[in-house]
């Protein structure tokens, strides 16, 4: 028995130890934090797996000491980019030459995105104190106090089912987070424009380079307003410059100037390129005025939350530990410190209240400094042209070569399909004619084979007339179209969200598409559950396919996900697709449109239903 306690003490004091490493561990994930706000991805990766085998000891450790087997909650690491036949790296319409800054940015999306990485930040944060607290319980408890802090260490480090709803404190801390986040980003910002307005001096052919640079960081913060606070912030810049072309001399022409390679005449058209868009310089302007914007914004909420969060510690943690240290925190605002268990209740209301009046308005203010980050960071008007008439020489090709091989295709299934059937009925007419005198019998016998060939062909045409346009389509729109799609699937799909009557083009594309997306998500997503949410705003069709399959879905692997993209190509639509391995597999589409001119009144359908 005094073994087994002895033993239970060593052991509390080594994980006691192991906690404290922890406050490292947290120290190491801040500073790739902040490597992160000014552009290196990797670091902040680094950091956050280097910490990881830190919490899968103590996961070993409390399986072996506490009694307690802890699993691995994390997501599976993603698979390595494929290389494409031509030799690029895709990932949605971006290529890449090396795969390496898309492997990191990938680990970096699987490992920040993993809830359980979340988990784990607090249990750095906290399970310190908890190791100070299972030292004195060791002693006195033994066993039992390794069996609870191995409960301890299972709530923090184990898996957890998925939560679809966050409580008030976690919803607002996020916010919180978003709000500082956003203005970490703003300093990373500032910091790209100070030396590339100092290239202007004199290194003026690496300005563009250095634009590209600081766009890269400007786009993050696009990219996360949108993804934290749903404000969708759009690219504002003019599409880049084609590569010089030879002249039929071989040299190349700029203005009055010639030249003997192109390196010189794409140099200029680039830097041309920058100087003359607006955007450079509203990022510019961006950079001083938003840094300044967001840290007003988010300082005051954060200088609330901390003294509320440190004060609550001071009292309740630091006081009883430390009595003979002065703290002098609640002086700083005029109160007197606690020195008694009654004076720390009489203070606790004004820390909680502190803590409180930070989080309340975190939410708010985090969308209201994403929306004033828009005023200069989204695009005007000249710049949405610009990138619409890019964009539209880019997918024309797209959309013809789309259209003649649906052409050929309907082609040939009228060939193979109906067009053979109906001559085979007119070599059986032929023969009805020659034997209705001779043999009645055989006649009508080759007259009912007839009825059933015609009717069978009709069938065939009218599913070829259905995959060219499907008449429900024509006749309810797209909102129950999609819910008639939904009831033929295999799979249990809900629909949600009401449309009017919108252009048939851009009805069939979105149809389509949702019809490849569902038939993907059956085959090769394993999926037993699919939700379709359908809205319309302000000339855009949004629709979202979410399913719960295996996940792993690639661009890459496929001409499924890179037909749905071609289709929305020629609406100038866009397409989005998150599907971690494990799941869920999320797509989101956005096709411009406007409503239908011949509908005389739009109609919109149910608002939701379960297929």
């Amino acid at each position: 028995m005094i073994r087994k306690y002895l033993t239970s003490v060593r052991r509390g004091f080594v994980l006691a130890a192991l906690a404290l490493v922890s406050w490292l561990d947290l120290l190491l994930e801040l500073i790739g934090f902040c490597l992160l706000c000014v552009g290196l991805v990797f670091a902040y990766t680094l950091a956050l797996e280097g910490t990881r085998p830190r919490a899968a000891l103590t996961r070993r450790l409390s399986g072996r000491w506490c009694d307690i087997e802890v699993e691995s909650p994390y997501r599976p690491a993603p698979p390595a980019p494929e290389r494409e036949r031509d030799g690029w790296y895709r990932d949605g319409n971006n290529l890449f030459k090396r795969s390496w800054f898309l492997r990191w940015t990938k680990r970096f999306e699987w490992i920040s995105d993993d809830p359980a990485t979340g988990r784990d930040l607090g249990w750095q944060l906290w399970n310190p104190l908890a190791g100070l607290v299972l030292v004195p319980a060791v002693l006195l408890a033994g066993p039992g106090a390794l069996r609870l802090y191995g409960k301890w260490t299972r709530w923090w480090l184990g898996p957890h089912p998925a939560r679809s709803v966050d409580g008030w404190v976690k919803t607002r801390l996020k916010a919180l987070g978003f709000q500082v986040s956003l203005a970490g980003l703003s300093v990373a910002q500032l910091a790209m424009a100070v030396p590339t307005l100092l290239m202007l001096a004199g290194l003026v052919p690496l300005f563009p380079t250095m634009v590209i640079a600081g766009r890269s960081v400007t786009d993050t913060l696009r990219r996360e307003a949108k993804n934290w606070t749903g404000v969708r912030i759009d690219r504002p810049y003019l599409p880049e410059p084609s590569f010089p072309m030879p002249r039929a001399d071989g040299m190349y022409q700029r203005g009055r100037q010639l030249y003997d390679t192109p390196w010189w005449p794409a140099r200029l058209d680039r830097c041309r390129w920058v100087m003359r868009d607006r955007a450079t310089w509203r990022d510019m302007a961006a950079a001083v005025v938003n840094t300044v914007v967001l840290a007003l914004m988010a300082v005051p909420t954060a200088a609330l939350v901390f003294f509320g969060f440190w004060g609550l510690v001071t009292l309740w943690v630091w006081r009883p530990i430390a009595r003979w240290t002065d703290t002098h925190w609640f002086s700083m605002i005029g109160l007197p410190e606690a020195t008694t268990h009654w004076q720390a209740l009489a203070l606790t209301p004004v820390a909680v209240a502190a803590f409180v009046a930070g989080l309340l308005p975190a939410p708010w203010l985090a969308r209201k400094g994403a929306l004033f980050a828009k005023l200069l960071l989204g695009p005007t008007e000249a710049s949405r042209l610009g990138q619409r008439v890019e964009r539209l020489k880019q997918t024309r090709t797209d959309a013809s070569v789309a259209q003649a091989a649906e052409m050929r295709r309907i082609e040939r299934d009228l060939h193979d399909g109906v067009q053979s059937r109906l001559v085979a009925m007119g070599m059986k007419l032929g023969a009805v004619e020659a034997l209705i005198d001779s043999d009645p019998a055989a006649a009508k016998r080759l007259a009912a084979e007839l009825r059933q060939t015609s009717s069978e062909t009709l069938t065939e045409l009218r599913l070829l007339v259905r995959g060219i346009h499907p008449p429900v389509l024509s006749e309810r729109g797209l909102g129950d179209a999609v819910r008639a799609m939904a009831l033929d699937s295999p799979l249990r799909a809900s629909v949600t969200g009401a449309l009017p009557r919108l252009e048939q083009p851009a009805e069939a594309c979105a149809y389509f598409a949702v019809s490849e997306l569902l038939g993907n998500a059956a085959k090769h997503g394993e999926a037993r559950r699919v939700s379709i949410e359908l809205a319309y705003d302000d000339g855009l069709l949004r629709i979202e396919v979410t399913d719960d399959g295996k996940g792993g879905a690639n661009a890459a692997r496929g001409s499924g996900i890179r037909g749905i993209e071609r289709r929305l190509g020629t609406f100038d639509g866009t397409f989005a697709l998150t599907s971690p391995l494990g799941g869920p597999t999320k797509a989101t589409m956005e096709i411009p449109c406007q409503l239908d001119p011949d509908a005389s009144s739009p109609r919109t359908s149910t608002s939701s239903e379960t297929a």
